[in-house]
């Protein structure tokens, strides 16, 4: 079951953020970017989630945010572009749950009007593939990091 995020799940994006974004070191890099940065006083204007329940808990959650050129995430593109992230719980990896966490947040940004959306991935993880499949394609390489845009569409 997927459902909307709402301020409440600050806590458990917290700790998604923490399963999205190991491969980081936790200080920040050269860009001044810190991973805290996607969750830091959740619910402001241009934050959404959808977090994912099995059993009644949560075991994922994808979520965007939009980022001030001044203070931004690590896929930054713009300041009318949010940016993706997502993480499910080990135990509940390669059971479809990044998908479905995908396919509602990017149909809950296409509703809210955003015409493209941004994230940011390790170069070599294995996610690069899911995400070029939602459409995303690489914009820039840093860090050991890619830079993915998708261009959102009415038809989805």
């Amino acid at each position: 079951m997927i459902r909307p995020g709402t301020p409440q799940d600050a806590r458990f994006l917290r700790d998604m953020l923490r399963h999205a974004y190991y491969w980081r070191p936790p200080e920040e890099l050269e860009s001044g970017v810190h991973a805290m940065n996607y969750v830091e006083n959740w619910g402001r204007p241009g934050d959404a989630a959808v977090i994912a329940l099995d059993s009644g808990f949560p075991v994922g959650a994808a979520w965007y945010r939009l980022f001030k050129e001044n203070r931004r995430g690590y896929g930054f593109v713009d300041e009318a572009t949010p940016e993706l992230s997502i993480a499910v719980v080990p135990s509940r990896r390669g059971h479809g749950i990044g998908g479905e966490l995908m396919s509602a947040l990017l149909d809950h940004a296409r509703h809210e009007s955003y015409k493209t959306i941004s994230l940011s991935v390790a170069k070599d993880s294995p996610a690069v593939g899911l995400y070029e499949r939602y459409g995303f394609a690489k914009l820039d390489e840093r860090d050991g990091a890619v830079t993915m845009r998708a261009e959102l569409s009415d038809a989805g």
